[in-house]
């Protein structure tokens, strides 16, 4: 009996995380059609088919989301069977999470409750689901920014971090950074009157000591039954900014209390599909949780290539199939070409990073036999710099006659 042809992955996202994703699904031979903004990296991958542009963070009402659902079951009708549907970002996952049932009349979906998605997404809305199931989560407060002083926060125990209850752009309008540390209360004050426009909920929790190397990750995939089926840990090398960041460089690693924390917590919130955990380490050896996501994400590049491929074993699941080995090699090593900048930041010379870099075994948006994602980020990156440097230049008008 002739076996029909496998769909291909469909993958929604943007940025880093869509294109290692799609870096693993080649890995394993498996074709992926993406959903991303106009001109992103990975639209340029030799390994990516784009079904349509979507411009995520511009798109929020249910409403408006209604020409991509269309697009989408559209695209999966000339499968030759329904095609498994992964997210790559919060938005993504939250359009996946939304649009649940029409999107399953063409797609094969593994997903937490809408509820949990939702919960999961918002950070403010996630210290709620932390208590009622007692998760190893800092001590937190939740406020909402407002004209005048800022709130008292006297039962938590300075240093804090301060963070939106969402990654929006007016956060980083004003923030650098995914969160900032504030040191005391004279710091909060003048920090209060430059965020209370920029989201609509602060989470604010105590500090954990200790520099962004000691924060790691259990990774997962659980069936709809909630059998795991492939699981790893990892820890961050450096991120960019230094403190609060995005990654730059990661390791694989085998933490035997980390995959028991993170099986525990898994458990306890009875979660389904892909699921990142991201813990800090104490200064006591205590795993405090930071963070749950529930979607692919930028690690599943290196995961693949230490043999745990978290987006091969969901295809095959929700395919139906035999899925490939999952045996982890800890060790191996990402890293991000702004991994650069972090080391140097950090005080590590261009050179001593360089050689460092060379021994890595995987680089964000490079692939010898797919260059142009990289190509195009490097030139993205530096139009933005020269467009940012030439808005702060006075003009050749304005400064005639001064010299």
């Amino acid at each position: 009996m002739r076996r029909q042809p496998a769909s291909p992955a469909v993958v929604l996202g943007a940025g880093v995380n869509l294109i290692e994703v799609v870096r693993s699904l080649s890995l394993a031979g498996i074709d992926a059609a993406i959903v991303a903004p106009p001109c992103d990296p990975t639209s340029r991958s030799r390994h990516a088919a784009s079904i349509t542009t979507w411009d995520w963070p511009a798109r929020r009402s249910v409403m408006e989301e209604t020409p991509l659902v269309e697009a989408l079951l559209a695209f999966a009708a000339r499968q030759p069977t329904p095609p498994p549907l992964l997210s790559t970002s919060d938005e993504a996952l939250l359009f996946c999470s939304r649009h649940r049932d029409p999107l399953a009349g063409g797609f094969e979906l593994n997903l937490p409750p809408v509820e949990l998605v939702e919960a999961l997404v918002d950070k403010a809305r996630f210290t709620t689901v932390a208590e009622r199931f007692d998760l190893p989560v800092p001590r937190t407060v939740v406020i909402e920014p407002s004209a005048g002083p800022p709130p008292d926060v006297s039962c938590l125990r300075f240093p804090v971090v301060v963070k939106p209850h969402w990654r929006s752009p007016s956060w980083h309008e004003v923030i650098d950074a995914k969160a900032c540390v504030i040191e005391d209360d004279a710091a909060l004050r003048s920090l209060w009157s430059r965020i209370t426009g920029a989201c609509t909920a602060l989470v604010i929790q105590e500090h954990i000591p200790g520099p962004e190397s000691r924060v790691e990750s259990y990774h997962v995939y659980r069936d709809r039954q909630g059998a795991t089926l492939a699981e790893m840990t990892g820890r961050k090398i450096r991120t960019l900014p230094l403190v609060n960041g995005h990654t730059t460089s990661l390791v694989v690693t085998a933490r035997q209390d980390v995959s028991c924390c993170g099986r525990a917590i898994v458990e306890r919130l009875d979660l389904r599909g892909m699921a990142k955990l991201d813990f800090k380490r104490a200064p006591d050896g205590r795993l405090v949780l930071l963070e749950v996501n529930a979607r692919c994400s930028l690690w599943h590049h290196p995961a693949a290539r230490a043999g745990v491929n978290f987006p091969a074993v969901m295809h095959a699941d929700l395919a139906g199939a035999p899925g490939p080995p999952t045996t982890s090699r800890p060790g191996l090593r990402w890293v991000h070409p702004l991994d650069a900048v972090a080391a140097r930041r950090s005080g590590q010379p261009l050179r001593t990073w360089a050689r460092w870099a060379r021994t890595c075994d995987a680089w964000a948006f490079w692939d010898r036999d797919d260059p142009l994602p990289l190509l195009h980020a490097l030139a993205a990156t530096t139009g933005a710099r020269l467009r940012q440097v030439a808005g702060r230049r006075p003009s050749r008008e304005k400064t005639r006659g001064t010299r």
